[in-house]
């Protein structure tokens, strides 16, 4: 079973009073993900799409096995985030925004850490940091502290350090956010390369444009629910419009009225 599947997953957090009156609700629990189900297939990058508090954050960390769903399942390789996550994490890579590197450290000694922690061999560890520092012109500040590098440098290590272990299933949430444009095509360039490798990669974001560059299907979630799925010619076929940006709108305007859109 080659894909990622993710199976009617649903997923509620307590609120706390100050949430409370933050969201202006009297409601005790909030529904981040309900009854959501698709599949990323090896060999394509699967858009994830969604306004902010979409659920989108949430169903990838239950699939990175960071939490877990109340009810439902995750099957990425055929195994069970919930009964055994272990395998799952060995198949993964999960990149976010909140990933936050230490300042202390450098590049080699975080490339070096996660190496270790994924159990990967010497030789191994050596050849494919070579690879990525020099794919991602890492190379040249690798004894450098975090604290003393760029935003963007800062995103193409996380990247790597993501990538250590060589993982058949990626999800990465807006890895091209806050970067400037050279930086943003370094990384998009290499999503396709990995696509083309037989990984299976989901990407978060909220740049449509990057979504109609690398996608080669599209899920749009609103309050937690799939909306719609499809390749982007579906998708766009399915509202009779002319791009993705317009089906976007529909659904929101579908969803919570002309007026808050």
């Amino acid at each position: 079973m080659s894909e990622l599947i993710v199976d009617n997953i649903r997923k509620t957090f307590k609120l706390s009073r100050k949430q409370q009156k933050i969201e202006k609700t009297d409601i005790k629990k909030k529904v981040a993900v309900d009854g959501l189900s698709f599949q990323a297939r090896r060999g394509e990058i699967y858009g994830l799409l969604g306004p902010n508090g979409a659920g989108k954050t949430t169903a990838l960390r239950c699939i990175s096995t960071l939490i877990k769903p109340d009810t439902g399942d995750i099957y990425v390789n055929g195994d069970s985030v919930l009964k055994d996550a272990f395998r799952v994490r060995k198949n993964i890579a999960f990149l976010t925004s909140e990933l936050k590197l230490d300042d202390h450290f450098t590049p080699n000694y975080l490339y070096r850490y996660f190496s270790n922690l994924h159990g990967v061999n010497a030789t191994e560890m050596e050849q494919r940091k070579a690879m990525l520092f020099q794919r991602f012109g890492i190379d040249k500040f690798q004894e450098v502290k975090i604290a003393d590098l760029s935003t963007g440098m800062k995103q193409k290590i996380s990247i790597a350090i993501a990538l250590v272990h060589d993982p058949d299933y990626i999800i990465f949430d807006e890895p091209t956010n806050g970067l400037d444009v050279l930086t943003a095509k370094t990384v998009m360039d290499y999503l396709l390369e990995m696509r083309d490798q037989g990984k299976a990669i989901i990407l978060s974001t909220h740049i449509l444009n990057v979504v109609e560059k690398l996608c080669d299907r599209v899920g749009i979630i609103i309050d937690g629910k799939l909306k719609i799925e499809g390749t982007l010619a579906e998708v766009i076929a399915s509202h009779e419009d002319k791009n993705l940006e317009a089906v976007f709108f529909d659904l929101m305007r579908e969803s919570v009225g002309e007026d808050h859109v």
